[in-house]
């Protein structure tokens, strides 16, 4: 008898382990960085970075049907967003992409650089792209772009 009990103690002992671990929610790992879109065209004329780090100017990413799926309420209050603006470009390809990443205890470091596909596409006469990125850092701290 006293073995029997033993069995079904030790079956609720599992159980309930096997249930507590379950339930508990695991913190995900969240990359330094990630991109949320790299667009062939559409950006500004010259080549220029911005960061948008308040509230406001990061709803206006919102606007953006591509965009809103990938920004929660959340990433608005904990996050900082980089738009990387390649400049007008006379060929499809072109984009400008973070080479480096670094996180100090006070700030974000951010080395860029400038890509081309090996497969780009040469436009007419007088066609330009504007080709952008937009990056999303899951970081508040200053940023320093290089």
């Amino acid at each position: 008898m006293n073995c029997k009990k033993l069995k079904i103690g030790f079956c609720f002992l599992i159980a309930g382990l096997l249930l507590s671990c379950g339930s508990k929610s695991k913190l995900a790992y969240k990359p330094l960085y990630e991109v949320l879109t790299q667009q062939k065209d559409g950006g500004a004329t010259i080549r220029f970075f911005e960061i948008l780090n308040e509230a406001k100017e990061i709803k206006m990413l919102l606007n953006d049907s591509n965009l809103r799926k990938k920004i929660s309420q959340e990433d608005i209050q904990s996050c900082n967003f980089i738009i990387l603006n390649a400049g007008e470009k006379k060929s499809y390809g072109y984009n400008v992409i973070i080479k480096n990443i670094k996180e100090t205890s006070d700030k974000i470091i951010i080395q860029t650089e400038e890509v081309i596909s090996k497969d780009s596409i040469v436009l007419p006469e007088e066609e330009y792209v504007y080709p952008y990125t937009i990056v999303k850092i899951n970081s508040k701290k200053e940023i320093e772009i290089n």
